[in-house]
This record gives structure tokens, sequence and C-alpha cells, in this order.
């Protein structure tokens, strides 16, 4: 038997759910019933579908239907199609609701401990039935993914230039050296006479890094990097060991073993929400307006709880 063509297969696919339904309730008034169409109706499409497969798929066994052994082995192998085709609409239709729906939220890894987690438990208090599926990474990859449609939201440092963006503050750089480091006592340094020093950062992919590297290359020199490592709290955990300094931001976690040391100069970069280049559906929309209206606040809290 000639195999369908695709206008075969394109006339078969409206009608599986007929079908479907047919094989399933085994009586034509209850499929009807279920479907919400005339059982005339129903008949139609039923024979419709018989006459594009080519073969006899029910037979009638009493005032009920059965199927052949044909129309059982394509029953068989497409129940999940128009199941997981049902599925998908409903899970669609859900994301357009506020009050349900998905949301794929990124934060790079310089926040998270207290901030994130705080601000998104005070979101879920007042929105439970919104998913949320969360991504940490560094901005590069969360901007990229921003950019691919496998995030809908993301909190980026710094805020890209071609994507939606919210500002939503702006993250201060410091240095940080062991308790016992000579530097300790020092309120303020300039980065210049650190050209000796051996530093712990991030790899060069980092954006914080290569702000680093930029700085010190204006200051006239090239850093001497001991260590390099993709987490924050084991980076900070390093320098507390008196293995190097570094340039990072405020921690959200206690870190008695170290001491923060301002940097001369303007040491910032901008905090930005960031979302696709399309219309966000309502739960999106929900979770970007309240992470623009709390983020700092709850940004602000975790470092002065963590200074205490």
């Amino acid at each position: 038997m000639d195999e369908l063509s695709p206008s075969q297969v394109e006339a078969l696919i409206p009608l599986l759910a007929a079908f479907d339904a047919a094989a399933e309730e085994g009586h034509i008034t209850r499929a009807a019933q279920r479907l919400g169409v005339p059982q005339s109706s129903l008949s139609r499409r039923l024979k419709a579908v018989e006459q594009a497969v080519g073969v006899k798929l029910f037979q009638p066994v009493g005032r009920r239907v059965a199927l052949t052994a044909a129309g059982q082995e394509l029953h068989d192998r497409t129940r999940g199609l128009v199941r997981a085709l049902g599925d998908a609409v409903d899970l669609v239709r859900s994301d357009a609701d506020p009050d349900s729906g998905l949301v794929r939220f990124g934060f790079p890894f310089s926040l998270g401990p207290v901030s994130i987690p705080s601000l998104l438990a005070d979101f879920h208090a007042g929105a439970p039935r919104i998913r949320l599926h969360l991504v940490q990474a560094h901005g590069t990859a969360l901007v990229d993914m921003v950019r691919e449609g496998r995030l809908d939201l993301a909190v980026s440092i710094p805020a890209p230039d071609d994507l939606p963006t919210i500002i939503l503050g702006f993250q201060r750089i410091h240095l940080y050296v062991a308790s016992n480091h000579p530097l300790a006592t020092r309120t303020e340094v300039d980065l210049a006479d650190l050209a000796a020093e051996p530093f712990i950062a991030n790899p060069p992919t980092y954006h914080l890094r290569r702000l680093f590297d930029s700085w010190c290359a204006t200051a006239g020199f090239t850093p001497q990097v001991g260590f390099e490592i993709t987490e924050f709290e084991t980076l900070r955990a390093l320098v507390a060991q008196n293995l190097g300094i570094a340039v990072l931001p405020a921690p959200e976690l206690p870190h008695p073993g170290l001491t923060r040391v301002a940097l001369t100069g303007e040491r910032e970069r901008s905090i930005g929400l960031i979302s696709g280049n399309h219309r966000p559906t309502p739960a999106v929309a929900r979770l970007r307006d309240h992470v623009a209206s709390h983020a700092m606040s709850y940004l602000d809290r975790a470092r002065l709880s963590a200074q205490e």
C-alpha cells in the first residue's frame, strides 16, 4: 500500500480526536457527547478516518462499536499523540493565566544565598500557583539564554544593550583581604598599589574578571592570579585563608575572616532585569513587576545583614 501523502496526513490529523474518543468509549453516542458534537458529525469523521487510512477501523457489536485489529493498532500508536497535544494546549492556556503558568527566571552567581530566595519567597506568597524554573549562571550565559528564548527573565550584571532592560540599581565592587592581611588596616586603597599582590579571581569568561583586568590595565599592570574559580562563596573562603586578595561585590552571608577595603575611583556595575524581545505572558509580567519593585530592597537588606 502506498504511503499517505502530506496532504492526506494533514487532513487526517484533525480527525484523530474523533477516532480516539470513539475507540475509548466504544459507543458513538457517548463519544459524540464527550466531544460536544452531533452524533451524525462524529460518524462522518470516523468514516473520513477510515477513508484516509484505507482500512476498516470499527465493527458493530450490538449497540456498541469495537476496534478491528487495524483499528486497535492505530489507536495504540496515536492515543499518546492526542493526549500529548491536549496536555500541551492545557499548559499553554495555563501560562496565559496571571495566577498560574510558568516563568523561567535566571540570576547571577554573585546573588542568591539571601536576596533572591527572599525575593522569590515573597512573590510565591502572593502568587502560589505560578511555577518558577530557576537558573543560576554567570552573566554572559544568562543573557544568551534570554536571547535564545530559554529564559523569560534574568537579573544581569551588567545589563546588555540589546534587550529590554529595567535598571534595578548598581553593584559596588570592593577589595577583600584576609582579616590578618597587612591591607586589612586600610580604609581605602588605589588599585595601582596592588600590582605586586597575588589575586584570586573568576575565570576570564566572567564579566567581573574582564572588568577587573581592564581596571588593572588602566592602572598599569597585569594582575597575578594564582587561583581561578567560578563559585563566589568558595572564592571568598580562599581569600579568608590568605591565599590571595580579591576584587568582589559585597557578600550576602557573613564572612568573619574577611575585611573589606574601599577601592578608589568609580568601581561599580549596573544591575539590570532583562527580558526577551516579545510580549511576556501575564505570569512573566507579574514576576517582572515584582522584581522591579522590590529587588533592591532585598539586595540592600542582604548586604547589611552580612555586615552585622
